[in-house]
């Protein structure tokens, strides 16, 4: 009626039954038990105290009885005799009779042991006394009895203290006086013995107690150690605790209960056994098939890789002699002819874009670029980056604003320039028109550091996009993949190479509020305002440059000799590289740049080439021109010290390559 009347539902039928003490006693008690101490403490004095307490009081109460009794006694006797004495004189201190007075006494005084001395007086001046005279009363007790005169019929001398028949009245009175050295001596035995007694009971109540508690805390303790061992990982620890055999009479003894939990404990321990062992077991086969799997994966990996660095040699080849063949035709097409030239040139271009974005990211990885570190000044680099990006900027009509601070940074300007260049191109494509592109030069949040910040008020990044920037390909607002606008791999680049210089690009964007893009950077005392690259040299004239071309690849061998006979340089070519080192032994040779493809046919090695040329024509440029993208061969070219281009080359960045060498040629005194 109770949960009715709260608005409660009824409980289920089990539930609805009463739970019984112990259920009670579970939901009354709290959460947290704390306990402190040890089990074998609190059994002692769960066993000690109640014994002694109850030891205590029966021997405080049967000592308390038997000291009442023993008084009673000491002073029942006493009185006795004192009455009997004044019963045996009533009629002798009646008659005056002296000598009968002093019979009596003496017969008291012998009669018992305990009784010192007795008096017997009345008022008259009769005075008898027996026994020595007390001079201290310290150690004696009086006992007085009155004297009374009575018919011999009726005379008792065990009559009740204090009564009288009628009309007696007493005559003189006696005095006994009694020795308590003895009562005293017995009052403290009785007290000796109930210590002594209860002492006992206590030790031999402890000695029980503490034999018992032993016997519950030994198996605990072991229960305890095999627990902590199984919590250390030890799982065949086990508990030496068993159970008392059967006695074989009556009824099956019922098994102990901590032998009980220490079955269940090595139960349990057995179970975590077998679960470790079918762990191991598992993690073993899990290992064996991860292990497979990744030799699979690094086997797929290599196998990709080999594919993309032979395809990437692949689409090198002819894209190179393409853009050989087409610089070739540019000079002579016709006015119809020159805009499809123009477009194969430009796809050409983008193409090569692309190539040389992947051979970038193939270097990084390799790990085939140590960046050179030096003072850099940040005003000859902003400025060296606002002619860069000038034209870019006005295409798009966006200011550009650089605030360098006469700041100073410690790093490798050439990967600099890559970064801070990469960051301008992508805020003045994304800068609205009339838009503002702020590069400036602050004080990081460490001492003693840089932060370079490129910011453009455009549309922004949303958070969804800001970390995926970095990835490759990836682009936010260039779904259609327009090649104009990019190929997603720069900030990819941007990157790792800022990681190389040991920093990170951040980027602080919110829609419609534009975008920051920043590195932190040491600093450096600024060193002046000279640029930080030097400008390119003007192109010297290539007539008369002496050249060798090796390479496998009829098309590529004609396209470049073709290009090369129209900068007016003389060309000799060869497919074999053992034929062109056979040309370079020649006594008559004489080479200004050899041109040699690194892969030949038959297994030739271009790096052999190179190795004559070097040792042959030491005055030589020797370049390899390669297709091979892959880490290993960059990292192999690196170590070797070797100059080379990767295909496609662009035309111009050749012709540029062949200028430094005609100019140093036309430096040397031995050619002037």
């Amino acid at each position: 009626m109770n949960r009715l009347a709260t608005g409660f539902a009824a409980p289920p039928k089990e539930a609805a039954q009463d739970p019984t003490d112990s259920q009670r006693d579970e939901l009354q008690e709290p959460a947290t038990l704390v306990m402190s101490g040890s089990l074998q403490r609190d059994l002692l004095r769960l066993g000690v105290v109640p014994c002694a307490a109850a030891a205590l009081a029966l021997t405080a109460w049967f000592t308390h009885s038997r000291l009442n009794t023993l008084e009673d006694a000491f002073n029942a006797e006493g009185q006795a005799i004192a009455r009997q004495v004044a019963a045996l004189s009533d009629l002798s201190l009646y008659a005056g009779d002296l000598s009968a007075l002093q019979n009596v006494a003496n017969a008291a005084l012998r009669g018992s042991s305990q009784v010192t001395r007795v008096e017997i007086s009345n008022n008259a001046g009769v005075f008898v006394s027996s026994g020595p005279s007390q001079g201290s009363m310290e150690n004696l007790r009086v006992f007085t009895a009155p004297v009374l005169l009575r018919e011999a019929s009726r005379a008792s001398a065990f009559s009740p203290a204090g009564t009288t028949a009628a009309g007696e009245s007493p005559i003189g009175l006696v005095q006994t006086f009694r020795d308590t050295t003895g009562y005293a001596r017995e009052r403290t035995r009785s007290l000796v013995a109930g210590i002594g007694i209860a002492l006992v009971a206590i030790l031999v109540a402890w000695a029980s107690v503490r034999n018992m508690a032993r016997t519950v805390a030994r198996p605990l303790r072991r229960v305890s150690r095999t627990v902590a061992a199984l919590e250390a990982g030890n799982f065949d620890a086990r508990c030496d605790v068993q159970a008392a055999p059967p006695t074989g009479r009556g009824h099956p003894k019922r098994p102990h209960e901590l032998a009980s939990l220490a079955h269940d404990v090595n139960r349990l321990a057995e179970q975590l056994e077998h679960n470790q062992q079918v762990s191991e077991e598992r993690v073993r086969e899990a290992t064996a098939v991860a292990l497979q799997r990744m030799a699979e994966a690094e086997q797929a990996a290599l196998s990709r890789a080999r594919f993309l660095a032979a395809a990437s040699h692949d689409l090198r080849q002819p894209l190179h002699a393409m853009g050989l063949f087409i610089d070739g035709l540019l000079p002579t097409a016709t006015p119809d002819q020159r805009p499809a030239v123009l477009r194969l040139q430009e796809s050409t271009q983008f193409m090569s874009m692309l190539l040389d974005d992947l051979l970038e990211i193939s270097r990084l990885d390799a790990q085939v670029l140590t960046p050179t570190l030096a003072t850099v000044s940040l005003e000859g680099l902003f400025e060296h980056l606002a002619g860069q990006h000038a034209a870019q900027a006005a295409d798009a009509r966006v200011r550009m604003v650089f605030k360098a601070q006469g700041r100073a940074v410690r790093s490798d300007a050439a990967m600099l320039i890559r970064i801070v260049g990469n960051l301008i191109g992508n805020a003045i494509r994304h800068a609205p028109p009339e838009g503002t592109v702020l590069v400036a030069a602050r004080r990081g949040a460490l001492p003693g550091t840089v932060r370079i910040e490129v910011r453009d008020n455009g549309i922004g990044i949303a958070p969804i996009h800001q970390q995926r920037v970095f990835e490759e390909f990836y682009q936010v607002a260039n779904t259609e993949r327009d090649r104009r606008q990019g190929f997603g791999l720069g900030l990819a680049i941007c990157a790792r190479v800022a990681a190389l210089l040991g920093t990170r690009i951040e980027l602080r964007s919110a829609l419609l509020e534009g975008s920051t893009f920043s590195l932190t950077l040491p600093g450096a005392a600024p060193v002046g305002a000279a640029r930080a690259v030097a400008p390119p040299p003007p192109m010297a004239p290539l007539a008369g440059l002496r050249c060798l071309v090796v390479d496998d690849d009829e098309v590529i061998l004609h396209g470049t000799e073709q290009l090369l006979r129209q900068w007016g340089c003389i060309v000799n070519c060869s497919e074999s590289g053992t034929a062109a080192i056979e040309l370079m032994r020649e006594e008559d040779a004489h080479y200004d740049v050899v041109l040699c493809d690194l892969q030949l046919a038959r297994d030739e090695d271009g790096m052999a080439v190179i190795e004559a040329a070097r040792q042959l024509h030491p005055q030589a440029l020797a370049v390899l021109v390669t297709g091979a993208t892959g880490p290993d061969a960059l990292q192999r070219l690196r170590q070797r010290g070797v100059t080379f281009l990767t295909k496609p080359v662009a035309p111009a960045k050749l012709r540029a390559l062949l200028s430094t060498r005609r100019q140093a040629h036309f430096a040397d005194p031995a050619h002037a």
